[in-house]
């Protein structure tokens, strides 16, 4: 879906973006992350031609960005950033809208949109339609950016730490509301963050850059597991990446699963399939336990998980 092919990027002669490849296949969450500086916005922004590249080659679906009208481009990919960039004297619903306006959808059709997007991020349309940014809280207002950037139904999203402002509840409540949108509409996103547990969350694979370039394109469990070098190793944290790295795997991958399910049989602390590893050992330390029940949602017993075979396979 998205090739970067040796790119760079100049301010004043100085290489913002260096020498930088990466292909991002369709369907995939790509998060870009990185300190401060490292190039990971100018990379994001090159993709739609907010910024022009320097060299190299930027393609989508095999066809080079500079052949694309810039409008053109830019109406067809979703974009999302901090501090959602809604307009103040627009209500929600026209914001909403604005995209598939400017692609000549009918007044039904947006109209139909704004209420399936609305639905879609938990806004019920009759109360939210109507307000204006600033009647919205902070999570409120960024829902409203990312229902804006899908809008025109985009194949590619682009997301510029669009949680970074945000208090950590109402940042990890986006970003499941994202993992549940992706797993409905597929898009090719392209995320940037500086938080690297919101990349491990997120991501199918992570760009780690430092100083314009990229370190290591990987898999979350991957980057956990073999680092690449010494930045990559701080970054991620180099004394509880089997902590992260229990954060990517759930309950169902380790428990022994009774034949058939069977009533629960404890009061205590308990587990449900789709639970992480990291749960359940948060759990087990918490309440001095070498196992744990594992139960459906009829509230039976189907498995347990035993802290021996978390501990056999590195955690």
């Amino acid at each position: 879906m998205i090739e970067l092919q040796n790119v760079s990027k100049l301010f004043d002669g100085i290489a913002a973006v260096e020498n930088l490849s990466l292909t991002i296949e369709s369907g995939e969450v790509c998060v870009l992350v990185g300190s401060s500086g490292c190039g990971k916005s100018t990379t994001l922004r090159m993709i739609n031609r907010l910024l022009p590249h320097d060299a190299g080659r930027i393609l989508i679906d095999g066809r080079q960005i500079a052949s694309f009208d810039p409008q053109e481009l830019r109406r067809g990919i979703g974009y999302a950033i901090q501090g959602t960039g809604l307009f103040p004297h627009w209500n929600v619903a026209r914001n909403i809208g604005l995209v598939p306006r400017l692609l000549g959808w009918s007044p039904q059709a947006v109209q139909d949109r704004v209420r399936e997007l609305l639905d879609l991020l938990g806004l019920a349309p009759e109360e939210y339609a109507g307000k204006y940014p600033h009647q919205l809280s902070g999570g409120q207002a960024q829902r409203v950016g990312v229902a804006r950037a899908l809008a025109g139904n985009p194949n590619i999203l682009l997301m510029d730490e669009p949680f970074g402002a945000l208090d950590a509840i109402t940042r990890e409540n986006l970003q499941q509301e994202l993992q549940k949108i992706q797993a409905k509409l597929h898009k090719t996103i392209v995320f940037v963050t500086h938080d690297i547990d919101e990349a491990l969350k997120l991501a199918s694979r992570i760009a780690v850059m430092h100083e314009g370039r990229v370190m290591q394109y990987d898999t979350p469990d991957a980057i956990l597991r073999r680092p690449n070098n010494s930045f990559v190793e701080n970054l991620v944290g180099s004394q509880d990446r089997g902590l992260k790295a229990a954060s990517l795997r759930h309950v169902a991958e380790l428990m022994d699963a009774h034949a058939t399910p069977v009533p629960c049989r404890t009061d205590g602390p308990t587990l449900t399939a789709d639970d992480t590893l990291r749960q359940a050992l948060s759990l087990m330390f918490r309440h001095h336990c070498e196992q744990l029940p594992v139960l459906d949602a009829d509230q039976r017993e189907i498995g347990l998980l035993r802290l021996s075979r978390l501990l056999a396979e590195g955690f």
